[in-house]
């Protein structure tokens, strides 16, 4: 095991399911479901952002705010998974070759079925670089470091993290090459291509891959006894909302937006808790990767019937999260008929998702209620899969969805 930098620990080469990654999982991908239900749905999400705070509610931007948790812990735990399959394969050649193949494959869904998800334009106007390719670069990535240890590995993780902000620091001519070079592997960027064609990186590959990385030698705890587990996850938890607080007061560091005094206290609190997703800053990591670490805390050695139905959804997270796109886009269209539009009133214009115009839509008290059935509706189908693939695991095919 030592030609892939990962030492023997107590994962045996059976390896089983570790029930606290499947909750943790399965929470965010339902809360992910809220986020697109949302900004398919809800009568202002074409025109009004749900974190400015001149526009927005209380309850509209916490909806939108709660999501935020969604992507960074379901990259970090891509980084941990990679790190258990690697471990259970105990082979640095397979375990590179699965990482790449998995990495094109994830990147060749993201560009195709994961774009028309989104956009329903057949004649795809703009291709959106998001999480799922995100995650498939990293993957590509890390397949060429397994010879480091995990340690080390983490280490250049949260330099990244911790190091990423110093970028918009640097007085780089804007247009010279290292700008170039390097904005569109730390900056959100959108590229007019051509008329008719955009394409938009909204998830950078640096500071993702630096919460992958973190999270692949966060694999490492899960080799400890439990006790020392929970005990490292309260601390780390605790550490990094310590540090996001601190570091927010001031001001000083670590996101690209400053928070200030507001109108009440509500939206001064409001303020304070807005950081940057895009791309993640590092106050946006701390708090949600802190938060992720004290759910761990509370979830390990958790089991009664919430924590294991929730897991159902954390066991098949791409079946889930390529479903609840196409069900949710789908539902919308239809909301758009019963609202007496027809076809021709739908847009598939790039960010118009096939709506109907501004006065299209439904309140948010009606998407939260949606967002609950749908992810009610996919509970069976995600159990039934889960079910068929740990029953077939002799079919490689199944290992990539």
């Amino acid at each position: 095991m030592s030609e892939i930098g990962i030492p023997p620990g107590s994962i045996k080469a059976d390896l089983k399911r570790i029930e606290s990654i499947d909750f943790v999982r399965g929470l965010v991908m339902i809360i992910m479901a809220l986020d697109h239900s949302r900004d398919f749905m809800h009568l202002s999400s074409l025109t009004i952002d749900p974190l400015n705070l001149a526009s927005t509610t209380p309850a509209l931007f916490f909806t939108r705010w709660i999501t935020h948790f969604c992507a960074p812990i379901f990259v970090f735990l891509s980084g941990t998974s990679a790190f258990l399959s690697v471990r259970n394969r105990a082979n640095l050649a397979t375990s590179r070759h699965f990482l790449i193949t998995r990495g094109i494959w994830l990147i060749i869904l993201e560009f195709t079925i994961v774009n028309f998800a989104i956009w329903y334009d057949v004649h795809f106007r703009i291709l959106l670089f998001q999480v799922i390719a995100a995650i498939g670069f990293g993957f590509i990535v890390l397949s060429f470091l397994l010879k480091l240890h995990p340690i080390i590995i983490g280490i250049t993780g949260l330099i990244i993290i911790f190091g990423h902000n110093l970028f918009s620091l640097i007085p780089f001519e804007n247009g010279s090459v290292i700008w170039q070079v390097l904005s569109p592997l730390i900056n959100f960027n959108l590229y007019q291509v051509s008329p008719h064609f955009t394409f938009v990186i909204a998830y950078p590959l640096i500071p993702w891959f630096g919460i992958m990385l973190t999270g692949f030698a966060a694999g490492l705890l899960f080799e400890l006894p439990g006790k020392k587990r929970k005990r490292i996850f309260l601390m780390t938890g605790m550490a990094g909302l310590l540090f996001f607080t601190i570091l927010r007061l001031s001001n000083f560091y670590g996101d690209q937006s400053q928070w200030s005094s507001q109108k009440n206290i509500i939206f001064t609190f409001l303020s304070f808790i807005n950081v940057s997703k895009y791309p993640p800053s590092l106050l946006f990591s701390l708090m949600t990767l802190g938060v992720m670490f004290l759910v761990f805390y509370m979830s390990e050695g958790l089991k009664n019937r919430f924590v294991k139905t929730i897991s159902v959804y954390g066991q098949v997270p791409f079946f889930y999260y390529l479903i609840h796109l196409y069900l949710i886009h789908s539902l919308m269209i239809l909301i758009m008929f019963m609202q007496g539009f027809h076809w021709t009133d739908l847009s598939f214009e790039p960010f118009k998702f096939g709506r109907a115009g501004a006065d299209s839509g439904i309140g948010l008290l009606a998407v939260y209620m949606i967002w609950l059935s749908v992810a009610v509706c996919l509970y069976p189908l995600c159990k039934w899969y889960g079910s068929y693939k740990s029953a077939h695991k002799e079919k490689w095919l199944l290992r990539y969805l």
